[in-house]
């Protein structure tokens, strides 16, 4: 099993800039591969980014603002996020799994064995 907790939440203003959080417990971190998911009222959680070791991969919509990290002595990934705009306002989830065949799989919610319970951005214009 594994547990994860994001962190770093809150409201900024449009152009500013959030850390979030994702602190991991249980199975081999270095193993796992996580990322980040959003989901804004009324819409279908979507991918946002994803690491396992150095290879981080993020979506078109936030390329060049949003930079996935990870420390695995603290077991912990991180999520940058600069230049905000009100359209990344949503609940964020941090995810983990392990079985992921090829790099297509890594945007796929349905891919991710492990969710943590989210934390809220809020951007405002």
């Amino acid at each position: 099993q594994v547990q994860l907790v994001e962190s770093g939440g809150g409201l900024v203003q449009a152009g500013g800039s959030l850390r979030l959080s994702c602190a991991a417990s249980g199975r081999t971190f270095s193993s796992l591969r996580v990322g980040w998911f959003r989901q804004a009222p009324g819409k279908e959680r979507e991918f946002v980014a994803s690491i396992r070791w150095s290879d981080g991969s993020s979506a078109d919509s936030v390329k060049g603002r949003f930079t996935i990290s990870r420390d695995n002595a603290e077991n912990t990934v991180y999520l940058q996020m600069n230049s905000l705009k009100p359209e990344d306002t949503a609940v964020y989830y941090c995810a983990a799994g392990y079985r992921f065949r090829s790099s297509t799989m890594y945007s796929q919610v349905q891919n991710y064995d492990y969710w943590g319970q989210g934390t809220q951005v809020t951007v405002s214009s």
